[in-house]
């Protein structure tokens, strides 16, 4: 089971990546490759919270492959945050690029804490979980309030 789920995050990335590695032809090929990117992230993040909060069952291996597939992707976002993706089909407000020092920093947070979170999970200790998953959610919440729109 955990060969097939990590094939297909790699597939995944790798077609991500692709767009990335060519710079994106258009503005909205930048953002569609973040918000895929952010998108997958949550996903897998929200599996991991969910248990933490004891809305579902606590499964140690999923707990572990979410937390490091949400992990792997937490890295994949921010080459799309570029100058001419301000707009468009986009919650991205325009202070990413008046403060991108701010915004870089609480990527770096976020994925710091991301990174924490897959190794308690790995561990497989609920509490240590608990904890990486408020810290996690904490990064992703103050990016969000200073830098998406509602």
């Amino acid at each position: 089971m955990k060969k097939p789920i990590f094939l297909i995050l790699g597939a995944l990335a790798a077609s991500l990546a692709v767009p990335a590695s060519a710079q994106f032809a258009k503005a909205e090929d930048a953002i569609k490759y973040r918000q895929s990117a952010l998108f997958v992230m949550q996903q897998n993040f929200s599996r991991v919270a969910a248990m933490a909060a004891g809305k579902t069952a606590f499964d140690a291996k999923v707990a572990a492959d979410s937390a490091a597939a949400a992990d792997f992707m937490a890295k994949l976002p921010w080459v799309g945050f570029q100058p001419g993706t301000e707009t468009g089909q986009t919650k991205a407000k325009p202070e990413i690029w008046s403060g991108k020092a701010k915004f870089d920093d609480y990527a770096v947070k976020m994925q710091t804490e991301m990174t924490k979170l897959a190794s308690a999970a790995k561990a497989g200790n609920l509490d240590a979980i608990k904890t990486a998953v408020n810290a996690t959610g904490g990064a992703c919440k103050s990016c969000h309030d200073d830098f998406r729109a509602k």
